[in-house]
C-alpha cells in the first residue's frame, strides 16, 4: 500500500494513533489545552478532522492519553534504594516534566480513566513509601504532601513573569519604581538584599522546600 499524499503532492507519514497523540501533545505544549481541538489537531497533522476520529473517539480520550504520556516521562523511584533520595529524584523530574508541559499541571490528577503509565506511577510511589516503613495512613499523608508541593510549585513557577535568574532584574526594575515611595519597606528590603542579588534563582526554593518536607517525613518514621 502506498504512503498517503498531502494535497500539495508531498508524501507524509501514515496517520497512526501514536502520531495523533504526539500531534495533540505538540498543540497543547505550544498553545495550552484551550487550543487543542479536533480541528486544530487535524491542522497540526495535515489531515482532515474526520481522519483523526479513526484513531481517537473524542477529546476526552485524547486527554486521558496525554496525561498517561506525561506520567510516563516522570522518573520513577527504584525499589530497594534509599526512599528519600528516590522521592527527591522523582520530585525534581516531575517539576522538569511539568515545566515542559505546563498545561498538565492541573490535569494530572483529574482523569477518571487512568492509563497504564498513570497507574504504574502511583503504584510505584506508594510502594516506595510503604517499603520505607510508612503506614498506610502516613503513606497517604506523605504522597498528598509531596505532590501538593510539587504541583503547587510548578504552577507558581509557570505563572512567574520572568524566565530564569537573568531576567529577574528586567521585571523587577519597574516594580521597584512603584515601591520607591517608601510604602512597602519590607518588599524593598527583600528585593534589594535577596531577590535581586546576583545568582538568585527562584528554582532554588524548590530544593529547600522539598528537603524540608522530606526531613519532616523522615522524622515521622521514628514516631510510629
Amino acid at each position: 500500500m502506498s504512503e498517503p499524499v498531502s494535497e500539495g503532492g508531498r508524501r507524509r507519514a501514515r496517520l497512526t494513533r501514536e502520531r495523533v497523540l504526539q500531534g495533540a501533545l505538540s498543540v497543547a505544549d505550544s498553545g495550552g489545552l484551550g487550543s487543542l481541538t479536533i480541528r486544530s489537531l487535524a491542522k497540526e497533522l495535515g489531515v482532515k478532522p474526520m481522519s483523526v476520529y479513526h484513531h481517537v473517539a473524542n477529546k476526552d480520550e485524547i486527554l486521558d492519553a496525554l496525561v498517561d504520556i506525561v506520567f510516563g516521562e516522570i522518573e520513577l523511584p527504584v525499589s530497594g534504594r534509599d526512599w528519600r533520595s528516590e522521592l527527591r529524584r522523582r520530585a525534581h523530574s516531575a517539576r522538569q516534566v511539568l515545566a515542559r508541559h505546563r498545561w498538565a499541571i492541573g490535569l494530572l490528577e483529574s482523569r477518571s480513566s487512568p492509563g497504564p503509565a498513570n497507574l504504574r506511577h502511583h503504584d510505584t510511589v506508594i510502594a516506595t513509601l510503604r517499603e520505607a516503613g510508612f503506614s498506610a495512613e502516613m503513606t497517604a499523608h506523605a504522597y498528598a504532601l509531596i505532590d501538593s508541593y510539587v504541583y503547587g510549585f510548578a504552577l507558581q513557577e509557570a505563572a512567574l513573569p520572568f524566565e530564569g535568574p537573568e531576567s529577574v532584574g528586567e521585571v523587577a526594575e519597574p516594580i521597584m519604581e512603584v515601591m520607591a515611595a517608601g510604602e512597602y519597606p519590607h518588599l524593598v528590603e527583600m528585593a534589594t538584599s535577596y531577590y535581586m542579588q546576583p545568582g538568585y534563582d527562584f528554582g532554588d526554593e524548590f530544593r529547600f522546600g522539598l528537603d524540608l518536607i522530606l526531613d519532616g517525613l523522615e522524622r515521622s518514621l521514628g514516631l510510629g
